[in-house]
């Protein structure tokens, strides 16, 4: 008798642990976990500091902004106003200008080599010139609306205006790939102008006073500079346009940034984000 009773208890006991085990492995994990996970990353959204402001011309739409060798070229435009230029970072003073032609509203512009690569907003129409001289060495074409352009040493990159950038042969200028724009899960907008900085691409987001820092491969915004009353009330003319326009110093790592038809242009240094 003693050793069926030893034996059901045994049992008993062996049914329970399982019974336990079985119960904890098919408990949800604690609601406040659950929702931890879910939580998306805050992006982090820089500040600013201007060290120093630079005289700009006030009658420039600017679209393109690059930095090399202590000038600046800009793209400029506006129907029958738009211009490729060369100007002295220090005083503002344009030192070489081409017109384009009044039917071509002008874009972004990069340097590749050497030449200058420049954009048309509803044309579809690129130009290609010669960097010392302005001389236009070709034109081609693409599919969508030309806002903003770069490149990262081994492509061009551009931007229409929608959440997309398109990588470009530099040479044949084709559509080689593309990546969509995205904060978290949701495409952004309205990407304008861009400067390809320390492997990432910044970029004016159209109507804001911010730049999306973007992951080429992914695609996702890793970060904001926010530029709010970048340009101060007792600066402004009356006229000015939105903000627009990026170039970076990498021998100086100096940022750059001006507006349409703003009459300065800074330089800045990025504050720790909020």
């Amino acid at each position: 008798m003693k050793r069926v009773l030893v034996a059901l208890m045994i049992v008993a006991v062996a049914l329970l642990g399982a019974l336990l085990y079985w119960g904890g492995q098919r408990s949800p994990a604690p609601i406040s976990n659950a929702r931890t996970a879910l939580q998306p990353t805050q992006i982090p959204v820089y500040g600013y500091k201007i060290i120093k402001s630079y005289p700009h011309d006030p009658l420039a739409f600017t679209q393109g902004l690059v930095y090399e060798n202590g000038l600046l070229y800009e793209g400029t435009g506006l129907y029958g106003q738009s211009t490729l230029r060369l100007v002295e970072l220090e005083t503002g003073t344009v030192l070489k200008l081409r017109r384009l032609a009044p039917q071509y509203f002008g874009e972004g512009i990069t340097i590749w080599k050497d030449r200058i690569v420049q954009l048309t907003w509803q044309e579809k129409t690129g130009f290609v010139y010669d960097k010392t001289n302005f001389e236009l060495l070709r034109e081609f074409s693409y599919a969508t609306e030309g806002w903003g352009i770069t490149h990262d040493g081994q492509k061009l990159i551009m931007s229409d205006g929608s959440a997309n950038l398109y990588f470009l042969d530099p040479e044949t200028l084709q559509e080689i790939g593309r990546v969509t724009v995205k904060e978290h899960d949701k495409p952004v907008v309205r990407l304008n102008e861009l400067e390809f900085i320390k492997g990432r691409v910044y970029a004016n987001i159209w109507q804001t006073d911010r730049i999306a820092i973007i992951s080429l491969e992914t695609g996702q915004v890793e970060a904001w500079i926010d530029l709010t009353d970048l340009l101060k009330p007792e600066e402004r003319t009356g006229r000015e346009d939105v903000l627009n326009g990026i170039a970076y110093d990498a021998q100086g790592d100096r940022l750059f940034v001006t507006g349409k038809l703003w009459p300065k242009l800074f330089h800045i240094e990025l504050t720790q984000p909020n």
